[in-house]
């Protein structure tokens, strides 16, 4: 049940900021999203960071103890996720808190995001379909 809340929380957080948090930010002067910027990330940190940790913990705990393919999948997916968010995403986020090339970044944001949407929706998916009793 905690695994499947987990997901779920993350899943609606990424479909929300794909579909209207970043998109929103192309309405921003430079100046304007910059200000708003540094608090979004402020705010946002607090629910996305102890979500992604938890599934961490919660994904790689169900996988040492119910190892099986498809969570072997989520694992990996996982992992994938995380290279995306702090190997692509973390640092677009740091140029438009920094004032660098900040309107190009914020619609670099909604590209790079679309593989964590979709990779955070299939953890999600298969969490539903092979994890539910297990959890």
């Amino acid at each position: 049940m905690l695994l499947s809340l987990i997901d779920f929380g993350l899943v609606i957080l990424v479909w929300m900021t794909q579909l209207v948090v970043y998109p929103s930010f192309t309405y921003f002067s430079p100046g304007d999203l910059l200000l708003w910027h540094r608090r979004y990330t402020t705010y946002i940190s607090f629910l996305v960071i102890p979500l992604m940790l938890a599934q961490l913990l919660t994904h790689g705990v169900g996988l040492w103890q119910h190892f099986s393919l498809p969570r072997l999948l989520a694992a990996i997916l996982i992992g994938l996720i995380w290279v995306n968010t702090f190997g692509y995403a973390v640092p677009l986020h740091n140029k438009i808190s920094a004032g660098t090339d900040v309107a190009s970044s914020a619609k670099q944001l909604v590209a790079i995001n679309w593989y964590r949407t979709v990779l955070w929706t299939v953890v999600f998916l298969l969490g539903i379909f092979f994890f539910h009793s297990e959890s």
